[in-house]
């Protein structure tokens, strides 16, 4: 018996939850996102396994998901009651799987511990008991640490269960690209490659403090244990707890002045301090996000002197923020994320520093 983790990824979650309700699409490429206008401004949420095969991903904006698109491609809204009421399902089903504890850590992913001689039994257990209880299909990875796991899901997809551990880690990932590591963005492989880091083995055996002096002894260090599948192992049952609270908005029109930008910062920081004032938390941090027209994306970031529990405190660190923003550049979406002190024994579960719970 040795204690396992496995992480569980719906597959194409939103696009096959809106398949369950309209099963007249199921086979048809589908785009969710936004309010289904392909002629708005907005982005992708998801696209089916057949949309995927045309180009179009996640994150990209409507407009070229449509040019992207064939004839009998359908766009839909985004609704999330529907998406979370599906969710409760899937984590219910998955709790009822005999001796497992399940961590939530997204709509459509979970981490499962669990201590077993056979971790693939409970990995079909688990597919299993979400399609019963959802109609909905899962993919399986099975690690002995979260990040292993986690990689192992993508090898799964669709609906099948891959088995990553320290026994065939370089076998599987040394010699694919260090943007195949889960964390690892486009910017962190651009100065990887800068000090000619190129794969997974190269970063495994990188000198640390080579990457120590690049990202800073808690990421350098991180990133130098992720080239070889180092990461954490615990699955913490415990209610999930949100570090933050955002709100965003894509403007149909862009916003060319000084005033329209205050404005709608003022409102955005609003929405996201009351929606931590609910929970009875402080504010610790302010974030804005701002995209450019036509899509140049910046974010930036500053901590409060002290934990805040006044509005006007966060609406003027973000207005703050907004005035280092560049004033002869239309502005085509804007965000606020206000992040918040943590309860008393949250947090004390080891994490890895990235993507937060994760």
């Amino acid at each position: 018996m040795a204690d396992w983790v496995l992480h569980v990824d719906m597959d194409q979650f939103i696009a096959a939850v809106e398949v369950l309700r309209r099963p007249e699409l199921a086979g048809r490429p589908l785009i969710v996102g936004g309010r289904g206008d392909p002629t708005e401004r907005a982005v992708v949420s998801t696209a089916s396994y057949e949309a995927r095969a045309f180009g179009i991903g996640s994150g990209m904006p409507l407009r070229i998901a449509a040019r992207k698109a064939p004839d009998d491609a359908v766009f839909l809204p985004v609704d999330h009651p529907a998406y979370e009421s599906a969710s409760a399902e899937v984590m219910a089903a998955l709790r009822a799987v005999p001796g497992v504890a399940v961590e939530v850590i997204g709509w459509d992913e979970c981490f499962l511990g669990v201590t077993t001689d056979d971790p693939e039994e409970v990995a079909r257990a688990a597919q299993t008991a979400v399609l019963e209880a959802t109609g909905l299909h899962c993919s399986v990875g099975i690690g002995d640490n979260r990040v292993r796991a986690k990689i192992a899901t993508e090898f799964g997809k669709p609906r099948g269960i891959f088995r990553l551990t320290a026994h065939n880690w370089f076998e599987t990932m040394g010699a694919r690209p260090t943007r195949d590591l889960w964390g690892v963005g486009p910017k962190v492989q651009k100065r990887l490659a800068a000090h000619g880091i190129r794969t997974v083995r190269e970063l495994a055996d990188a000198d640390e403090a080579v990457l120590v002096d690049e990202f800073g002894p808690r990421m350098g260090v991180w990133y130098h244990g992720l080239g070889s599948g180092l990461g954490p192992s615990a699955v913490d049952p415990s209610p999930w707890v949100a570090r933050s609270h955002s709100r965003e908005t894509t403007y149909q029109q862009n916003l060319t002045a000084v005033e329209q930008v205050r404005d709608a910062v003022t409102e955005l920081a609003a929405h996201a301090f009351d929606d931590c004032d609910a929970e009875g938390r402080a504010v610790v941090r302010v974030h804005l996000k701002v995209r450019y027209a036509p899509f140049e994306t910046r974010t930036f970031g500053h901590k409060l002197d002290v934990p805040t529990t006044r509005r006007d405190d966060v609406i003027a660190a973000a207005l703050a923020l907004a005035a280092t923003m560049d004033p002869q550049r239309e502005v085509r979406l804007l965000g606020v994320r206000a992040e918040m002190t943590m309860p008393e024994g949250e947090g004390s579960t080891e994490r890895t520093p990235v993507r937060g719970r994760i």
